[in-house]
């Protein structure tokens, strides 16, 4: 037990504080931008974000992953908030805990293996293109200063790791353009100007709506879009992640402690939230490895919203645009669009689908439904595609079948008219080695293949069969004999 708590929080303490410190600046504007998306007060996406990342720090099953409030999820709250308004809002995102917390206790976290990787590339490159596209907004009316601020702050992001790597580049870039910035009285758009930091806690706070069926009726809705959104978006970034430090996560207990941080952010005034892949990027970068760098996310997240938002306020958007550029091009996969002509055309279909449906849409639970949709389709016509070969026994007395290719509800009319009833001896073999029986409708195809045999005074013996597919035989009640290897 000691050790685990070892391995997930300390090991990695100087890395994981500073990278903690740079995803919470870079959180602050973030959280107000998905305060205004979704219509409400920036405070309730800043205390979504302080609450949700400390809930997850000890709750998440993915050790460094960020997880606050969100474009994604934003996007899915504007009409309740319309229609009903914030209290509502709290109790959908109470209601989206829950359901999450349900969904992984029933295990759901092994859904992330059926996402083809084909899929997770068009999930990660729509991303980067969603999140650079979100930083152009504040280019509009900004002047000339503002790009070149954005230059050096990409400048110091990377020239910064040749001189040294004793503290994050982007945590550097976001100072040293703060105190330029200040010194010479440059007029750019701020932090500030993208709404009012108030110094004050979160507090406990039961949503003030009535407790009825027809309130339920109103908000499930919501908040199955949400826990269906928040998992999705939550698994494919802890996998990122996996791939990005070459370890593991517990994406069951991920999905659990999501449900349990909604639940907690909405009791506290809070917006419903997930992963946060940009962030999660920028503290995987900055050296953030354990628990403890999004635990100090949050915890900074606060002190800053305490007792140094009007400094905080002061920051130059530029900067946070810059580091977020920086995230942008270091997650966009740039090796898969070389390699886009050498992959399997329906790949890279799958690919760009995924790409455009979630740029199309700002949603990326559609994008990646539409492409592993389309990867099952073609799965599927590859996988239906069975055939056999006709054999004579050395005695001469029977015939055998080799079947070849999976047998199952898509390939039976082919398994069907793969047989010369009209011309084989009494005895059929029918050798399953090559194959496998899938489901009822296989067992019912080679019923019927018996039958006509059957029919013309032939009898039928099924060979070769593997346990799985003689369990399934039998169970239905086939009664194939001489199954077996």
């Amino acid at each position: 037990m000691l050790n685990a708590i070892k391995s997930s929080w300390l090991g990695n303490t100087r890395a994981d504080v500073l990278s903690g410190m740079t995803v919470a600046l870079a959180l602050i504007p973030e959280a107000i931008a998905f305060s205004i998306i979704a219509g409400v007060n920036p405070m309730v996406g800043l205390y979504a974000s302080f609450t949700i990342a400390i809930v997850i720090a000890f709750a998440g099953g993915r050790p460094g992953m960020i997880s606050a409030a969100t474009g994604a999820m934003a996007l899915l709250m504007v009409t309740l908030v319309k229609d009903y308004g914030l209290e509502y809002l709290f109790a959908a995102t109470i209601l989206t805990g829950i359901l999450q917390f349900i969904l992984g206790l029933l295990k759901f976290g092994r859904l992330v293996t059926f996402i083809p990787q084909s899929v997770m590339t068009g999930f990660v490159n729509a991303l980067a293109i969603l999140i650079f596209m979100t930083q152009l907004v504040h280019f509009t009316d900004a002047g000339w200063m503002m790009y070149v601020l954005v230059g050096v702050t990409l400048v110091i992001i990377y020239g910064l790791p040749r001189l040294t790597k004793a503290i994050p580049s982007a945590l550097a870039a976001i100072v040293i353009v703060s105190i330029i910035t200040f010194a010479f009285g440059i007029d750019v758009r701020t932090v500030g100007d993208m709404g009012h930091i108030v110094s004050t806690l979160p507090s406990f706070h039961l949503p003030d709506v009535p407790v009825s069926w027809d309130m339920l009726k109103t908000i499930f809705p919501y908040s199955l879009s949400l826990a269906i959104v928040g998992i999705t978006e939550s698994l494919l970034t802890a996998s990122l992640l996996d791939e990005m430090t070459a370890t593991g996560s517990d994406k069951n207990r991920e999905i659990r402690g999501q449900g349990i941080a909604n639940i907690v952010t909405g009791l506290f005034g809070g917006m419903a939230g997930c992963a946060m892949i940009g962030q999660s990027v920028i503290n995987t970068k900055s050296g953030g490895r354990k628990r403890l760098s999004t635990l100090i996310a949050g915890v900074f997240l606060i002190i800053l919203i305490m007792a140094l938002s009007g400094v905080v306020e002061q920051i130059p958007m530029a900067a946070l645009v810059g580091v977020m550029f920086m995230v942008c091009f270091g997650t966009f996969d740039w090796k898969a669009l070389r390699s886009l002509h050498r992959v399997p055309r329906s790949d890279a279909l799958v690919m760009l689908v995924t790409v455009a449906i979630v740029v199309a849409t700002h949603d990326l639970s559609k994008g990646v439904l539409a492409g592993v949709i389309i990867s099952a389709v073609v799965f599927a016509w590859r996988a239906a595609q069975i055939r056999a070969e006709r054999k004579i026994s050395a005695a001469g007395d029977s015939v055998i079948y080799v079947i070849q290719g999976p047998l199952f509800f898509a390939t039976t009319t082919q398994f069907n008219n793969l047989f010369n009833y009209e011309q084989d001896s009494a005895n059929v073999h029918i050798d399953f080695s090559r194959s496998h029986v899938w489901d009822q409708s296989a067992v019912a195809a080679i019923s019927k293949v018996t039958a006509k045999y059957a029919e013309r005074g032939a009898s039928v013996r099924c060979i070769g069969l593997n346990t799985e597919s003689q369990s399934l035989i039998d169970r239905i009640g086939l009664g194939a004999s001489g199954g077996g290897h």
